[in-house]
């Protein structure tokens, strides 16, 4: 058995290993198209192309739907791979959102085009339990289960526990090898989201560094600072800018501004207006509200409080209005501080 990566390895995107079990049967987890420093030495098709062999790939494991892990999907796919999609529960709702958006910008805007492309994936999407063995090979050579455990890093990310066992050699009798690919890990205390727990045994760990060289300030800090930009620009009549992506951070950002205006005490906070001006962030908002079930303890009490951390009165997402510019929409409001 051995493992090698097609991206993620020599860089910090593009995530892409390969499990192999034995001759003709490997593994694959994550499939992302390479981002920033990692693309600049590769043209934009070189860049997306799979030049691996595929057809013993038994199944695909998504660790979470962030483009430069899912990016290579369709080319995946157009070189042939046949199998299943494994993710989370809420990873199957959020991959068919962002392949879409990825197919509208780098393939094609024919609705049709992309309407069966998307078929396609959802035919294969096979959504995992947390916490749970899933069968995906089972006969007189080998056994090949995978797990699914909390990541942290956004709504339906998770690290893969894999157990392989090979029969012949009887192993079968004794331990499997356990081998974890981490996927991105969050920090621990994140809005909305539990924090990952370490797995009980690991004999093999493929542990992706992107942030492992540096220290993040603590959430309080953040959103003490996040606080502080806003009265100034109240204090100012000003404006705030925050670009953040489509999914994750743009909850986690609606999250703690709710949580602020909620508990300020000054009236230009309570009329502060939050306008989300993504119409993708806005439906990856939608989804995300969709999933509360998947919430962290915290979440779900601001929930029994009668509190929506995702759908509050401030907050006014994008809506396909004729815009004013070629730049901006059309705002339901126009006076007021803005993020």
């Amino acid at each position: 058995m051995n493992i090698r990566h097609h991206g993620g390895g020599a860089g910090v995107t593009g995530s892409c290993h390969r499990l192999q079990i034995a001759p003709g049967r490997a593994l694959l987890v994550d499939c992302g198209i390479f981002q920033g420093q990692d693309a600049e030495h590769l043209d934009s098709l070189e860049q997306h192309q799979v030049r691996f062999p595929v057809e013993d790939v038994l199944a695909l494991v998504v660790t979470h739907v962030h483009i430069d892990h899912i990016g290579r999907l369709p080319y995946l796919l157009a070189a042939g791979y046949q199998g299943p999609i494994l993710c989370s529960v809420p990873s199957a709702r959020l991959l068919p959102l962002v392949i879409e958006d990825a197919l509208k910008v780098g393939f094609t805007r024919d609705r049709a085009l992309i309407e069966r492309f998307l078929a396609e994936v959802q035919g294969r999407l096979v959504a995992l339990d947390y916490q749970r063995w899933h069968t995906v090979l089972d006969d007189e050579r080998h056994r090949l289960r995978v797990k699914l455990q909390r990541a942290g890093h956004i709504l339906g990310s998770a690290y893969v526990e894999v157990d392989t066992r090979d029969k012949a050699s009887g192993q079968l009798q004794g331990k499997g090898q356990r081998t974890v690919f981490s996927g991105d890990l969050g920090a621990p205390y994140a809005p909305l989201l539990p924090a990952p727990k370490p797995p009980y045994r690991a004999d093999v760990l493929v542990l992706e560094s992107t942030y492992g060289d540096r220290r993040h300030e603590d959430r309080r800090h953040r959103r003490d600072r996040l606080k502080a930009a806003i009265d100034r620009a109240l204090e100012s009549g000003g404006t705030v800018v925050i670009p953040a992506f489509s999914v994750g951070r743009t909850q986690e950002l609606l999250y703690e501004l709710e949580g602020l205006i909620h508990n300020g005490r000054d009236e230009r906070w309570r009329e502060l207006e939050i306008i989300v001006d993504s119409p993708l962030a806005a439906r990856f908002t939608a989804v995300y509200r969709e999933l509360k079930s998947w919430w962290d303890a915290e979440a779900h009490q601001a929930l029994r409080r009668g509190r929506h951390p995702l759908s509050f009165e401030n907050l006014y997402p994008w809506t396909a209005t004729k815009p004013t510019s070629a730049a901006w929409p059309t705002w339901p409001r126009a006076a007021g501080p803005r993020w």
